[in-house]
C-alpha cells in the first residue's frame, strides 16, 4: 500500500491576495462588514485562488459510491440493493444532486469503489471497485490495508481529473446504505466517545433503530478503537469515506477549495485533518446536517457551516445548495463598484 502522497506538502494560502481583497472590500459601495460572513468568504477565496478577484464558473461534483458489510446488522431502513439502483439513478440525472449540478452549470462524476454487484456501463459512472463492499466491521477489519489504499487513491484521482479540467471548487458527495453507521464509528473511534453521542437515524430510523445502531457500533468499538486515522479508515470506515479523505488532502496539495457536505463527508474531513492539520483553510464547510452527531463532528475540527437548512440526504446535495452562496460572495466582490468608480461619498 502506497500512501506516501498522503503526505505530501499542503501549501498556505496567499496572504498578499487575502490583504489586497480585503482593501477592496473596504472600497465597495456598502458600509464596511455589512455583507456579513459573504466578505472573508471572498478574501478567503482570493487567497486561495492567488488572484484579488476570484472566480467560480468550473465546479467538479464527484459522488463515491459504496456498500457497507455491517448492513448486515440492521442498521439501514434500506436494502443493501439501494446503493447500486443510486447510482444508476445519478447516471439518468434523476436524483437530487445530479437536478442541482445541472442546475448550477457543475460538472458530475461518480466513483464506484464498492457496490456488492458490478453496475457495467453507466454514462457518468467511473467503475473503480476496491471490493464489493466492505466486511462486516462488528466481525472484522470492514477492509484490508491494500483496499484503503485503493481506496484513498481513488479519492486522489478524482482529484487529479478535475485539476485537469481546471476545476475552481470540489464537492465531495456519498452514496452508501449503511455508510451512516460506517462514518459514526469512525468519528467515534478519532473522537473517544460511545455510539449514542455520534449515531442518528440516517435513512430514516426510529428511536429504537438509533439506539440498536449505536450498540453496534459500541460493540465494534470494543475490539477495534484507535486514534490513528488510517486505522480508523481500515476497521471501521467505508470505501467512499476513504475515498473522500483522499480527495480532500489532495484538494490541499494541488491548491483547490473544497466545499465539505454533511456528516459522512465530514467525518473524512476529520480523518483527512487527523492525518495534515494544514489541509484546514482549504476546506469550506457547507451545512449543518440534521444527522444529530454532525454539530458535534464540526465543533471538534472547528468549523462553522454556511448554512443550517435541516438537510440530511447526503450525495453532496448540501454542498451544491450552498454553492449559489459562495458564488454570490464572488460576484459581489468582483463587480461592486468602488466609491470611487461610482463616485459616492465614503464614510
Amino acid at each position: 500500500m502506497n500512501i506516501d502522497w498522503l503526505y505530501d506538502p499542503i501549501p498556505e494560502l496567499d496572504g498578499g491576495c487575502f490583504a489586497a481583497a480585503q482593501e477592496r472590500q473596504a472600497q465597495l459601495t456598502k458600509p464596511p462588514g455589512s455583507l456579513g460572513r459573504l466578505e472573508p468568504l471572498a478574501a478567503t477565496l482570493a487567497a486561495m485562488q492567488r488572484t484579488q478577484r476570484p472566480s467560480l464558473e468550473r465546479v467538479r461534483i464527484v459522488v463515491f459510491a459504496a456498500d457497507h458489510g455491517v448492513v448486515a446488522e440492521g442498521v439501514s431502513a434500506f436494502p443493501q440493493a439501494v446503493t447500486g439502483e443510486m447510482v444508476r439513478n445519478f447516471a439518468r440525472g434523476g436524483a437530487a444532486i445530479s437536478v442541482l449540478a445541472n442546475e448550477w452549470d457543475a460538472e458530475l462524476e461518480v466513483f464506484n469503489v464498492g457496490t456488492v454487484q458490478p453496475l457495467g456501463e453507466l454514462s457518468r459512472v467511473l467503475d473503480r471497485r476496491v471490493g464489493p463492499g466492505t466486511a462486516n466491521f462488528l466481525r472484522e477489519p470492514a477492509m484490508t490495508l491494500e483496499q484503503l489504499g485503493a481506496a484513498l487513491a481513488a479519492g486522489r484521482e478524482a482529484v487529479e481529473r478535475a485539476a485537469v479540467a481546471d476545476t475552481q471548487l470540489f464537492i465531495g458527495g456519498e452514496m452508501g446504505i449503511g455508510n451512516t453507521t460506517a462514518a459514526a464509528a469512525v468519528a467515534c473511534s478519532l473522537l473517544d466517545l460511545p455510539g449514542s453521542v455520534l449515531a442518528g437515524p440516517g435513512t430514516g430510523l426510529d428511536t429504537d433503530g438509533v439506539s440498536h445502531k449505536a450498540r453496534i457500533i459500541d460493540r465494534a468499538l470494543a475490539r477495534q478503537r484507535t486514534t490513528d486515522p488510517l486505522e480508523a479508515l481500515q476497521r471501521l470506515g467505508g470505501f467512499e469515506i476513504a475515498a473522500l479523505t483522499g480527495a480532500y488532502l489532495h484538494c490541499g496539495q494541488l491548491g483547490i477549495p473544497a466545499l465539505v457536505d454533511g456528516f459522512i463527508t465530514t467525518v473524512a474531513a476529520l480523518a483527512a485533518l487527523r492525518l495534515q492539520p494544514r489541509l484546514a483553510p482549504w476546506l469550506f464547510h457547507a451545512h449543518c446536517s440534521a444527522e444529530p452527531g454532525h454539530r458535534r463532528i464540526m465543533e471538534a475540527i472547528g468549523a462553522e457551516p454556511l448554512l443550517d437548512l435541516g438537510m440530511r440526504l447526503g450525495e453532496g446535495s448540501g454542498a451544491a445548495v450552498a454553492l449559489p452562496l459562495l458564488r454570490a460572495a464572488v460576484a459581489l466582490h468582483r463587480h461592486m463598484a468602488t466609491f470611487a468608480e461610482a463616485g459616492v461619498s465614503a464614510g
